[in-house]
Parts: C-alpha cells; structure tokens; sequence
C-alpha cells in the first residue's frame, strides 16, 4: 500500500505540475491556471482510482473464480490432486516418499489442501485478494496529494511568482518521492531523487515552451 501510494503521488505532481506550466506558459490569467489545476487533479485523481477499483475487482473476481475451481477439483478427485501435488514437491527435489507423505498431510485438512494447492499449482495467493473500494480512495488521495503541491501557490499569488514558486516546490517534491522510492526498490536515494527531479522538471519545461509558444494571454 505505501508503495503504491508513493508512485501515486509521483503521477499527481509531474501530471499537474506539467498541465499548470503549460497553461502558465500560455496565459497570465492565473484563474485559468487554478481551473487547469483543479481539474487535473479531479480528472486524474478519479481515473486513476476508478482504474485501480477495476484492476483490483477483476483482479479478486480471477482468484476468487480459481480457487472455486480448485476447491471442486478436491472435493470430486482427491486422489488425482493428491498425485499432482506429490508430482509438484519430486519436481522440487524431493525424493518420491517424502513427497507423498507431505501431499497426504496437506490433503488431510481441507482448507490448508486448498490453500497449498492454489499457491503451487496454480500460483495465485488466496490472501491476495484485496479491498476494491479501499485501494480506490487510496489511490484518488495519493494522486490529490501530489497534483495540489504545484497548485498551491496560485491560490495565493500568479504571475511569475507563482510560476517560480511551482517550480520550486515541484523539483521538492520530486525530490522526496524519489527518495521515498529508493527506499522501495533499494537503490541510490541520490540517483532515484535526481531522475524523479529530471523527469519532473523535463516535463514542465516541454509544457510550458509549447504554452508559451501558443500563447493565448492577449485572450
């Protein structure tokens, strides 16, 4: 969940921070901006949790929809299941008795039979299913989180001194998500920091100079 919630806020803020710029670069008019803004944030913030509710159901439906099919295959032929788990455990090293033995202990009690079934022979993790609705919010207030940090200032200021404080506090906040990411995929906080930084930093810099270049602030 802190992962997921880590990249969440990376898509909020180089999303918004790169959609604000681009209207900042095209017009003065910071009402715009905040519109821009504020919509970017909803629109991203609803889709991506609307996306990971779908992900997530289909997601649960599949395992939930395997693990029906598992609990029949035991419930009609033990014996073959049985024979199958035995084969898993040999092809893993372990010598033809001993495999037997462990796969007549597994399918004595029915639930465990199910769950080590699942988990070798199917590979899905009957403890994988997740809840739909929780991860959806999750991932819409992640998604807030980073969006409104290049936002902030122009509730308060517009111009150009909005521009550099959205800057400003973008390449910050960037900076932290990719130290919060290296802490996930145990890499140099310096180097992850500095590509979050970049990739931040490229995108509203390629926003803005097409918004300048489209200019619409006599409108």
């Amino acid at each position: 969940m802190a992962r997921a919630t880590v990249f969440g806020v990376s898509d909020g803020l180089v999303s918004n921070i790169a959609l604000i710029l681009g209207i900042a670069g095209a017009s003065t008019d910071g009402s715009l901006v905040r519109l821009a803004g504020i919509s970017g944030l909803l629109a991203g913030a609803i889709s991506m949790a609307a996306g990971e509710w779908i992900s997530v159901r289909a997601q649960n439906e599949l395992i939930e929809r395997e693990l029906e099919i598992e609990r029949r295959s035991l419930a009609e032929d033990p014996e073959a299941e049985k024979r199958e788990l035995a084969a898993i455990y040999r092809a893993r090293g372990i010598d033809a008795e001993h495999a037997r033995q462990v796969a007549e202990a597994v399918m004595s009690d029915p639930e465990v039979a199910l769950e080590v079934h699942a988990r070798e022979e199917l590979g899905v993790d009957p403890d994988g299913i997740g809840n739909p609705t929780l991860i959806a919010v999750s991932s819409f207030c992640a998604f807030a989180l980073g969006a409104i940090v290049p936002l902030a200032p122009w509730f308060f200021a517009e111009g150009s001194s909005a521009v550099v404080a959205s800057v400003v506090l973008g390449i910050l906040a960037a900076a932290i998500v990719g130290v919060l990411l290296a802490k996930f995929t145990e890499r140099s906080p310096v180097l992850t920091a500095s590509r979050q930084v970049l990739v931040a930093a490229g995108a509203a810099t390629a926003t803005y100079v097409i918004g300048s270049a489209l200019g619409v602030s006599g409108i």
